[in-house]
C-alpha cells in the first residue's frame, strides 16, 4: 500500500499538475476542490493535553502512533514545549480561542519592561524639576515680598 502512495504522489514521482511547471506549485497543498488547504490552528488546551498525552506514552512506538493518530510531527512537539517552559502556552480560565487576548511574545514584554523603566525615569526626572521649579518660586516671592518691604 505503501509503494501505491508513493507512487500516486505527484512530488515523489515528479509529475506536476496541468499547466504548472514550478516547484512552488509541488508545495503547496491542495484540497480535493482545488483550494488551499486552510492551516490549522491548535488552542492552548489542545496543546498541553496533547503534551501531557505525549509525555504519558512509555511503550516502544506509542509516541509515533499518536503523532501519526493526530496528523503532528515531533518538531511541533518540541515547539510547543519550549513554549510551555517560556510560559506563553498557558491556558486562561474564562477566555475562548478564538475571542480572547493574543499573548504577548517574550520579545513584546521585554520591550515593554524597556520602554516601561525608562518612562519611569522620564517622570522622576519630571518631578524633581517640577520640585525645583516650586522651591524656585517659592524663593522668587520671598525676594519679592522681602524687596517690598525695603523700598517702603
Amino acid at each position: 500500500m505503501a509503494s501505491r502512495q508513493a507512487a500516486e504522489s505527484p512530488v515523489r514521482v515528479g509529475k506536476t499538475e496541468p499547466g504548472a511547471g514550478n516547484r512552488k506549485s509541488l508545495r503547496s497543498p491542495k484540497a480535493i476542490n482545488g483550494e488551499r488547504v486552510i492551516r490549522r490552528i491548535f488552542p492552548p488546551e489542545y496543546k498541553l493535553s496533547l503534551l501531557a498525552e505525549y509525555d504519558r506514552c512509555s511503550e516502544s512506538g506509542d509516541k509515533g502512533a499518536l503523532l501519526r493518530r493526530e496528523g503532528l510531527y515531533s518538531s511541533i512537539i518540541s515547539d510547543w514545549r519550549r513554549q510551555h517552559r517560556e510560559g506563553t502556552l498557558v491556558v486562561s480560565e474564562g477566555r475562548t480561542s478564538s475571542g480572547g487576548r493574543q499573548v504577548p511574545t517574550r520579545t513584546e514584554v521585554d520591550k515593554l519592561r524597556a520602554e516601561n523603566e525608562r518612562l519611569k525615569t522620564k517622570l522622576a526626572k519630571a518631578e524633581a524639576i517640577i520640585e525645583v521649579q516650586g522651591k524656585v518660586q517659592a524663593l522668587l516671592e520671598e525676594l519679592s515680598k522681602s524687596a517690598d518691604t525695603d523700598n517702603t
